[in-house]
């Protein structure tokens, strides 16, 4: 029997995978941990983070407005985060730690941003969503959005999987 994209979308991680998703985000990419990326929720499909405006992370100081490399580094992060998911997801006959293995290959190919208001406030909401996972590469689209759900910045990004 096949999956729908419903059965996929609704599909619950072990609290296992979770974890090793929620350390890779928040601790293991040393980078991330500069951006203060806090993973939210994740399913087969999109996974989504929250991130607290610091003052290493100003671009603009009149403004107080979040760094354009910030943000598009957020996007980028997160979709690799969804990639992982997806992976996951395809491999759920494996234990965790073997689907996790799978993720040593995974890198970016190919990223595009674009912003579409400044980026103020206190916390930002990023979301990351796989559109297609293929045998070698991912295709992803990003949101960067303002902690009341305003669309600040969009990505698509493509991912080497193998």
């Amino acid at each position: 029997m096949s999956s729908t994209k419903t059965d996929v979308a609704v599909l619950q991680f072990e609290p296992e995978f979770m974890a090793v998703l929620q350390h890779l985000t928040e601790e293991f990419v040393s980078f991330n941990k500069v951006l203060g990326l806090k993973l939210e929720s994740a399913n087969a499909t999109t996974v989504t983070a929250r991130m607290e405006m610091q003052p290493h992370l100003v671009g603009h100081a009149t403004y107080n407005r979040i760094h354009g490399g910030a943000i598009s580094a957020a996007l980028d992060a997160m979709a690799g985060v969804a990639v992982m998911a997806a992976i996951g997801a395809k491999h759920m006959d494996e234990p965790v730690m073997k689907r996790a293995e799978r993720f040593a290959r995974l890198g970016t190919i190919d990223l595009r941003v674009d912003y579409m208001r400044p980026g103020i406030g206190e916390r930002f909401v990023v979301r990351a969503e796989v559109l297609r996972l293929g045998s070698r590469v991912a295709t992803t689209r990003m949101d960067f959005l303002s902690e009341e759900g305003e669309m600040l910045a969009v990505g698509m990004a493509a991912y080497i999987t193998s």
